[in-house]
């Protein structure tokens, strides 16, 4: 699984790192040597999150946060920084999705993607970059988008808008951000199999209009959906010296749904 001890004597952060795709991710910068900080807003399951990872024999600890929450985004920051005395990588993957017909939407529902999606990612990137540019660290921050930032979807205005919004955020942060030696990136997911992807208990890729659309007739190049696995592959990619060249980057990690009609 890519290079041992790769990350060696770094901290990353993974935002909505319990489960799915930041949970494999936390779990590949813990393979290959970081000190892993995962966060989220339950508890519990990021407790059992962190417990895993450290029966494996991992760096790992989970710290209570809402990212939509300016404040406690600061205490988070504030208790990594005298925890471990630095901050080498940032995956902003907390993320929600809220169905809505556009006429009808509340805002309060608009707010609540978007607070989470695009301001929690503002919040912890402005506050990883802080502890980063103070100690001269030259750090990397991923942001884990989607395909349907450039996308239209049925009741999907809220989630869709976010995540062109983080794409925005990707390549303006990472403007600024280089000059101070951070690379600021992002992956642009297509289906992958996580909790997010099962709906009244079913799974979105066993169903008929998934094998119909994408399998049978190749709307996903590959025919199938991605794992979290695949995802935290490119992730991990883009956080180490062999990405040192990539910077405001969108990547797809989509099987070849994006380059189909």
């Amino acid at each position: 699984m890519g290079k041992a001890g790769r990350f060696d004597g770094k901290v990353a952060l993974i935002t909505g790192g319990a489960t799915g795709v930041g949970f494999a991710t936390a779990s590949r910068f813990a393979s290959e040597g970081a000190k892993v900080v995962i966060t989220g807003r339950r508890t519990d399951v990021g407790e059992r999150a962190a417990a895993e990872l450290a029966g494996q024999g991992y760096s790992a600890r989970f710290i209570s946060c809402d990212v939509s929450d300016e404040a406690a985004v600061a205490a988070l920051f504030a208790q990594v920084e005298l925890q471990f005395g630095r901050l080498d990588i940032l995956v902003n993957n907390a993320a929600t999705f809220e169905p809505m017909k556009f006429l009808g939407a509340e805002m309060s529902e608009w707010r609540k993607v978007f607070d989470i999606i695009v301001s929690g990612a503002f919040h912890c990137t402005q506050a990883a970059a802080r502890i980063m540019t103070a100690k001269g660290i030259q750090g990397s921050i991923i942001n884990v988008s989607s395909i349907n930032g450039s996308r239209a979807l049925y009741e999907s205005s809220s989630y869709n808008a976010g995540k062109g919004a983080l794409d925005q955020l990707t390549r303006n942060a990472a403007l600024e951000l280089i000059d101070h030696g951070i690379r600021v990136n992002s992956v642009a997911l297509g289906f992958i199999e996580t909790p997010m992807s099962v709906v009244d208990g079913v799974k979105e890729h066993e169903t008929d209009w998934f094998q119909d659309i994408y399998v049978a007739r190749g709307k996903i190049a590959q025919r199938r959906q991605g794992q979290p696995e695949e995802a935290a592959g490119v992730i991990a990619f883009l956080a180490s010296e062999d990405a040192s060249y990539m910077c405001g980057a969108v990547i797809p990690v989509d099987g070849g749904l994006s380059i189909t009609f």
